[in-house]
Parts: C-alpha cells; sequence; structure tokens
C-alpha cells in the first residue's frame, strides 16, 4: 500500500530564523511545472540554500530544488522560479532592499490548490547575535525542563 502524503504540505527554512531577523513578510505564488508538484507534495525539497532577487522589475526564486522523479521529464532542478505577486507588494519590497538586506523564502505550503511561499525581508545576524540567540534557546530549555 502506498504510503498517502499529509494533507498539510510544509516545507520550511529551519535556518532562517537563526541566520536572519525578518523585518517583514509576504506571501507570494509560485510558478512551477507539472513534474515539480509530486515530488514537493512528497517532500523532496530543498529550502536551505534559495534566495530571491530582482530581474527586470519581476521577483525569482533561485537554488530551490526540486528532486525530480527518474523517469519523468528532466529539467534543471534548480532553475529559476518566478514568484507571483501583485505590482504594488512587488514595489513595496523593492523599496525595502538596501544594503544588507535580502529576501529569503521561510516556507512553502499548499493553499487552496496552490503552493505558495512565504517570504521575507531579512538582515543577516553576526556571530554575537547567533551567540545570543542560542543562550536565548538554552534558557527556554531549562526552565521547561525545571517546570516538568
Amino acid at each position: 500500500m502506498k504510503n498517502k502524503p499529509s494533507k498539510n504540505i510544509q516545507i520550511k527554512n529551519k535556518k532562517s530564523q537563526f541566520e536572519y531577523f525578518i523585518l517583514d513578510k509576504w506571501v507570494a505564488g509560485i510558478q512551477l511545472l507539472g513534474t515539480e508538484i509530486k515530488p514537493i507534495i512528497e517532500g523532496k525539497a530543498n529550502l536551505i540554500d534559495p534566495y530571491c532577487f530582482f530581474h527586470e522589475n519581476e521577483l525569482f526564486l533561485k537554488n530551490f530544488e526540486i528532486q525530480t522523479q527518474r523517469n519523468s521529464f528532466q529539467h534543471d532542478p534548480k532553475r529559476l522560479k518566478k514568484l507571483l505577486l501583485k505590482r504594488k507588494e512587488l514595489n513595496k519590497i523593492q523599496k525595502g532592499l538596501i544594503q544588507g538586506i535580502t529576501i529569503i523564502p521561510l516556507k512553502i505550503f499548499e493553499s487552496n490548490g496552490f503552493f505558495k511561499v512565504e517570504i521575507a525581508l531579512a538582515k543577516g545576524k553576526k556571530l554575537y547575535d547567533k551567540r545570543e540567540t542560542i543562550k536565548e534557546r538554552e534558557v527556554k530549555r531549562e526552565i521547561d525542563r525545571l517546570s516538568k
């Protein structure tokens, strides 16, 4: 019997909260090929390295790797994927891009039969910020452990 994929499909970028300060978030549609749908449903996608960039006033997702089926139509697993946003939203995002700010994908999820990408304007953390995050996490774990 085949394993049924879960209905709550989510692929998360777990490193994003540790590596970046999240400034603002948007939800965008993503333009996919037909052969890319099934691997995403099965969770065979990598959301660790990708980033977003503007090309001719359109937003693209780069390095979002989707593992393809062996017998299916072969395409580049890291091809550029266009993100679908309204012009006003694209203008807001472009205005928010200044020195040291980047656009990163946070998660991919299914909404009403379509795949959506949650993207964010983010600023990279310094080493001492990352250490502070680790300390806060350890203190929280200690408190939870003592309260049990």
